[in-house]
């Protein structure tokens, strides 16, 4: 597994990294716990050192999940975690106060049983905190070894400039994927002006870019996609479009549809690095396949020219989680 660097500050990490929140939240039943450690062990093992995980994952039975997981190869990988909900819980709202931030903090060093965070990410811009007080407390954070990096999430290009301007940022994370690609437009071309990595969460466009999920394919009653307007059935059969020229794509590369579109990420910038999420070992050993497809320049312009065809429909976000997004 190759490395690529986050930020100006040295954060390495695996090209590819592991996103932790299916294991045991938003997707359906959870896994058992030992198979979900048994599965982290294994990405360790294969060469991943990026997880990220977050309080509200649960809340808090991720970073739990995380930490005894990773626990003895704490100083072979690197943990992300994140802040800004109210107790922790997606459902309540936003909470970026700099006394929630230092209590996420200290209660995320004591779950996931290390004494840093690696990557401390605002998991949602706080309309109600300036952006500046988020910054400088992570910046006090820092200066006192309980955070090594700072980093946002679905953050607007306007609030990254003004977090950066007072803490450096290493990373921003959003949705980006061959059916999600508005970062292209304000976020990327600021991530490459000011030196940020980007990482990428739901690269397989949360598994409908992998080809396993089409019009007819039914969902947990507790899975996230349920609530999602691009996952509805009229969208999911209107998007399969996308999905079949993915497939021609990666036979021609005797790769797999989840390949092609990691390795489309990958050759984007050298600076993004996906975190793709399963609960499957032989996904897991897919994903990580994917690595080591290299797409020329060609291929990319090809793909985005057929791309250039598809209109994909459907929101990714119902309305009231659309309006958390790009502030």
């Amino acid at each position: 597994m190759q490395t690529r660097t986050l930020g100006k500050n040295g954060l390495k990490v695996s090209s590819l990294g592991f996103g932790c929140m299916g294991l045991n939240f938003a997707y359906g039943a959870a896994m058992e716990k030992r198979d979900a450690i048994a599965l982290l062990r294994q990405a360790v093992e294969a060469g991943v050192t990026l997880f990220d995980t977050a309080e509200a994952y649960g809340p808090f039975t991720n970073e739990e999940l995380v930490g005894e997981a990773l626990a003895p190869f704490r100083d072979q990988v690197v943990i992300a975690t994140k802040f800004g909900f109210k107790n922790g819980d997606a459902k309540i709202g936003m909470d970026s106060r700099p006394q929630r931030i230092r209590e996420v903090a200290d209660a995320a060093l004591k779950r996931l049983k290390t004494d840093r965070i690696d990557l401390f990410y605002q998991h949602r811009v706080d309309a109600n905190v300036p952006m500046e007080d988020v910054a400088g407390t992570v910046k006090e954070l820092v200066a006192e070894g309980k955070v090594k990096h700072f980093g946002l999430s679905e953050a607007s290009a306007g609030s990254i400039r003004r977090a950066h301007a007072v803490h450096p940022v290493a990373a921003l994370q959003s949705e980006y994927s061959l059916w999600w690609r508005e970062p292209e437009t304000d976020v990327l071309p600021v991530c490459e002006e000011l030196g940020i990595g980007f990482v990428p969460f739901s690269p397989l466009g949360r598994g409908f870019l992998t080809g396993k999920i089409d019009a007819n394919t039914t969902f947990a009653k507790d899975d996230f996609r349920n609530i999602v307007p691009r996952f509805s059935q009229e969208a999911r059969l209107a998007n399969q479009a996308l999905v079949d020229l993915l497939g021609k794509i990666a036979a021609g590369k005797q790769a797999t549809s989840a390949q092609i579109a990691l390795a489309w990420l990958l050759a984007k910038k050298p600076w993004i690095v996906p975190i793709p999420g399963t609960t499957k070992l032989h996904r897991l050993k897919e994903n990580i396949g994917a690595t080591a497809i290299i797409l020329s320049t060609d291929d990319l312009r090809q793909i985005d020219a057929a791309l250039a065809q598809i209109q994909v429909q459907g929101d990714r976000y119902p309305p009231q989680l659309a309006a958390r997004v790009g502030r």
